[in-house]
């Protein structure tokens, strides 16, 4: 630590101080004065010593990205680099596309409050709660990434996600599901497999979409669930856990009254192609009209397993057993299914509660229903 005070050429002092960093590093600044004294340049070195020993240098600032140039570097070096599904991935470049370029696209990073967060749940305010939080959760991770990477140095908001309520859950009672599998019996095989494989075998829509005919082993009565389709694109199911799911006699017969050659996949079009996302649920819906029905999607076969304990499936693995094989987590409350015809209001079979998929994280205590 110094400080040295000399004339300079051209008229005037020069004024050469010397700082050792916390770093272990000297940091040197020479400056060229006005002053017209010796003293005069030596009093501002030493101030400027004392500043640089309590402040340090002058850092350079850093040229901070909008949000809408910092989100392809996200994408890629967060969700691409995890190795994330193909949907999160779409998911996050959607939300990016549809709320977050438009409203907040144009602001830099450090310059995001807490005030523009809540203009953007205000302008998502007709949208439920959940779906509000799905979109808020990206805005979230982006700028927690943006402080890892040291684009910027703290989070420059806070955002807080919605209070969100329990839905019902709507699902088949015994005899309505087994009006449903009999009426895509009497279409055909592939709806009629479809069918069983969400309702007696749990199977989400793309891990049926994804399944092979190496999967099912019919002597043994197992499936093997590993993959998933999502838009043409397989990947591991969610959550990245294989099950083994043991088949219903139904569903065994099933599978053998519509194994093919067209292809190694169960589902698949007549030239071997893979079934789309929307044949699918045709395939389901069709057997709903026929069996005169509701139905919500493919996903409503999953809650007839999960909350219909004393099926064929769950008496073949226990109530228990048949929602862990199925790869689902809840806490739920189920009210019993009742006769329609016993109230003078709707008392189709709901579940009440808060959900939780496998792969969602965090723990779920199962209740016997």
């Amino acid at each position: 630590m110094s400080v040295r005070v000399r004339p300079y050429r051209r008229g005037g002092w020069e004024a050469d101080i010397r700082v050792p960093l916390p770093t272990g590093k000297i940091h040197r600044e020479r400056r060229r004065l006005t002053v017209t004294s010796k003293s005069a340049a030596m009093r501002f070195a030493e101030q400027r010593e004392r500043e640089l020993l309590v402040y340090g240098p002058r850092q350079p600032e850093k040229e901070v990205p909008t949000l809408e140039t910092f989100a392809p570097r996200f994408v890629d070096g967060h969700a691409r680099a995890n190795q994330q599904k193909p949907s999160g991935i779409a998911h996050k470049e959607t939300i990016l596309r549809l709320y977050l370029k438009p409203t907040l696209g144009s602001k830099r990073l450090d310059a995001i409050t807490t005030e523009d967060v809540q203009r953007l749940k205000h302008h998502l305010r007709k949208q439920k709660p959940k779906s509000v939080n799905n979109v808020m959760t990206v805005p979230n991770t982006l700028l927690k990434k943006a402080v890892e990477w040291g684009v910027i140095p703290h989070l420059p908001c806070a955002i807080k996600l919605l209070k969100t309520s329990s839905a019902s859950v709507d699902f088949y009672a015994f005899d309505e599901y087994d009006r449903l599998a009999q009426a895509a019996h009497g279409i055909d095989t592939l709806c009629w497999v479809t069918v069983l494989l969400g309702g007696d075998a749990g199977l989400r829509a793309g891990e049926m979409r994804a399944l092979l005919w190496t999967d099912a082993d019919l002597d043994r009565g197992m499936l093997r669930v590993e993959r998933n389709d999502w838009r043409g694109q397989v990947s591991t199911t969610k959550g990245n856990r294989l099950r083994y799911v043991p088949m219903t006699f139904r569903l065994r017969e099933a599978l053998r009254a519509h194994r093919h050659l067209r292809g190694p996949l169960v589902l698949c079009r007549a030239t071997g192609e893979p079934m789309t996302e929307s044949a699918l649920k045709e395939a389901i819906f069709r057997a709903a009209r026929k069996a005169n029905l509701r139905c919500t999607g493919p996903h409503m076969l999953r809650h007839h397993l999960l909350f219909a304990p004393g099926d064929a499936r769950g008496a073949a693995a226990g109530d228990s057993g048949a929602r862990g094989a199925s790869g689902h987590r809840h806490d739920a409350a189920v009210h019993a299914p009742e006769s329609r015809g016993d109230r003078g209001c709707d008392s189709t079979p709901r579940a009440t509660g808060s959900w939780r998929h496998s792969g969602d994280g965090g723990s779920a205590r199962r209740k016997r229903v």
